[in-house]
């Protein structure tokens, strides 16, 4: 089984939870992307996610909303070095679709289930070939 650290992003969106939540939404589709990590410094803070984002708008609570107020606080982290079916069992199980890498104690990248998914099916045999 691979490492995260082979199919990770390390191009990272990165936001801090004092900005406003139309302006990490409007950054995310930009960039084309379902989270954006929240930071403090180097510090992982939060994940602001599209759900996150759509729970904002049902709530009616876009217009003056940060992103610190509908962020993820503290989300669930993984090694680059782990395995990637490590990092799936912890999204399945977690019901999340976006999971912070770490490496030596610091930001390194993000995997998404997308990844992970594209991976496997990278990693598969032609069938009937």
């Amino acid at each position: 089984m691979s490492a995260v650290a082979e199919i990770m992003s390390r191009g990272l969106l990165t936001i801090d939870g004092g900005t406003r939540l139309t302006v990490a939404a409007q950054r995310m589709s930009e960039r084309h992307v379902g989270a954006v990590l929240v930071v403090e410094g180097d510090a992982l803070r939060g994940i602001l996610t599209e759900r996150d984002v759509l729970r904002a708008v049902a709530a009616g609570s876009v217009e003056q909303a940060t992103v610190g107020e509908w962020m993820t606080p503290n989300p669930e982290t993984i090694e680059a070095s782990e395995s990637t079916g490590h990092a799936a069992a912890l999204m399945i199980h977690g019901g999340f679709r976006h999971l912070p890498v770490v490496e030596d104690d610091r930001l390194a990248g993000i995997v998404s289930i997308r990844d992970l998914i594209r991976f496997s099916l990278d990693d598969e045999s032609p069938r009937g070939v």
